[in-house]
C-alpha cells in the first residue's frame, strides 16, 4: 500500500505543479480564482510542487535506482501543512473568490489533508504490525 501511496501523492504533486508551472489564466479564470496577472508566486509554488512530486516517486521506486526521495514523513509533512495553511487562508483570509474558486481550493484542502491522514494511518498501521 505505502508504494501505491507514494505513487498517487507524487503524481498528484506533479500535475498541481505542471499546471501551476504552466499558469494558463484562462484554466486559472475556469476555476474562479482570481488573479492580478502575474504568475511569479504561482509558479514558485508549481516549482516546489512539481520538486516534491519527483522526490515522491523516486522514493517509490528507490530500492531498483538505489537513491533516496522525500520519503513518507515529508510528504504528510507537506500536505497537512500546506492543506492546513490553504484552509486558514479559505477561513479568515479574507480572499476573494468566485465559488467555484472556493469548491475548487476546498477539494484541494481535503485531497491534501486526506492523502495524508490515509498516508499517516498505512505507516503508523505498518509500524505497529
Amino acid at each position: 500500500m505505502r508504494k501505491e501511496l507514494l505513487t498517487i501523492d507524487g503524481v498528484v504533486n506533479l500535475l498541481l505543479g505542471i499546471l501551476l508551472l504552466w499558469y494558463p489564466p484562462s484554466v486559472i479564470g475556469a476555476l474562479g480564482l482570481l488573479t492580478d496577472g502575474k504568475p511569479f508566486f504561482a509558479s514558485i509554488l508549481g516549482a516546489v510542487l512539481f520538486g516534491v512530486g519527483v522526490a515522491l516517486l523516486i522514493e517509490r521506486f528507490r530500492p531498483p535506482l538505489r537513491v533516496v526521495g522525500l520519503g513518507l514523513g515529508g510528504a504528510i509533512s507537506i500536505n497537512l501543512c500546506g492543506g492546513v495553511v490553504l484552509a486558514v487562508w479559505l477561513l479568515i483570509g479574507g480572499l476573494s473568490l468566485t465559488p467555484l474558486g472556493h469548491f475548487a481550493l476546498w477539494t484541494l484542502v481535503l485531497l491534501l489533508i486526506g492523502l495524508s491522514t490515509i498516508e499517516m494511518y498505512t505507516h503508523l498501521r505498518r509500524a505497529t504490525d
